[in-house]
């Protein structure tokens, strides 16, 4: 189990949290006090790609907004997690020494992602159909 990276992707909602000097404001000593709104969930919401181990998070990538994960685009993201692997889990470096395992979504299914991974020697758990 220690081996394994697991990689997932999902849909997160943007907040945005007024810091304590943003809200703040300058009343007289006899004026009601000020109404704070409730935090709300924005109609924002962005992709986040996420890979993690028994250890933690490795990598994560937000989806710039009106991108599609494709193949090409998940490529680049594998490649930066080989890095994050090998600057965080340095113990993991080697050929071999860690799985990755993610879901049978196309853009992880296809043909350069699977010649990506072998090239590199990280073997797949594969998920079940």
């Amino acid at each position: 189990m220690g081996q394994i990276i697991m990689g997932d992707e999902m849909w997160v909602y943007r907040y945005d949290p007024e810091t304590k000097r943003q809200s703040s404001q300058w009343k007289s000593a006899d004026s009601p006090r000020p109404k704070k709104a409730r935090q709300v969930r924005l109609k924002a919401k962005v992709m986040l790609i996420v890979f993690f181990d028994m250890e933690g998070i490795v990598h994560y990538k937000y989806v710039p907004q009106g991108q599609t994960v494709n193949q090409q685009f998940y490529l680049q993201v594998l490649k930066c997690l080989r890095l994050a692997v090998s600057r965080k889990r340095p113990q993991k470096q080697a050929a071999g020494a860690w799985a990755l395992h993610h879901d049978n979504a196309p853009a992880h299914t296809a043909h350069s992602i699977q010649v990506f991974l072998a090239s590199h020697g990280i073997p797949i758990i594969q998920q079940s159909p």
